[in-house]
């Protein structure tokens, strides 16, 4: 079997944002990590569902001026990286039509197997150099939330809660709930 590259991908060089618009509209995400194409699958039903009640319990406590998205939605960190999170947080004023130029206030990732790795290294990694303040992690398994805060050009571990325990953090904006109230 002979698997071909899609034919919207230049050879012998990094890839750019404008070659990421050329992808085809086919259920992949693809997005760009320092000029490296990342591809995959669309999310899952449990993945979705997870991050609708992210949604629900971030929403009640997101102060006015900032806005809470969910993928896909570009986040344009260079012009060789775009990331899709799969929840962000960013100042309304940040944002254009088309994409959130700069790294989001709050970068949040839901675990699934195919893109454990890429979320917890290659997408944790480049919002710390993109200086994003904040990003946090949901492991469905435990259910498990992670929160990293940016101190000093480093994420640092600054909250933790499994199961029926409290996930409570006052940055970017305070929010109290537990993974286990979210469904699974």
């Amino acid at each position: 079997m002979t698997i071909e590259a899609p034919g919207f991908l230049p050879y012998g060089r990094e890839l750019t944002r404008a070659d990421l618009e050329a992808a085809p509209d086919d259920g992949h995400r693809y997005e760009l990590i320092d000029g490296v194409l990342i591809v995959t699958p669309a999310p899952r039903f449990r993945h979705q569902h997870i991050a609708a009640g992210l949604v629900t319990a971030l929403h009640a406590a997101l102060p006015k001026e900032l806005v809470l998205l969910f993928a896909p939605f570009d986040v344009v960190l260079a012009e060789n990286t775009v990331l899709q999170p799969d929840l962000l947080v960013a100042p309304r004023d940040a944002f254009t039509d088309a994409d959130l130029p700069t790294a989001p206030l709050l970068a949040i990732e839901v675990l699934s197997p195919s893109t454990r790795g890429i979320d917890l290294l290659l997408k944790k990694d480049r919002l710390e150099r993109a200086g994003g303040p904040h990003y946090w992690f949901v492991d469905p398994d435990g259910p498990t939330i992670v929160a990293w805060d940016l101190v000093d050009g480093a994420y640092r571990e600054t909250a933790r809660a499994t199961g029926d325990q409290q996930f409570a953090v006052t940055a970017p904006f305070p929010v109290v709930f537990t993974p286990a109230s979210l469904p699974v």
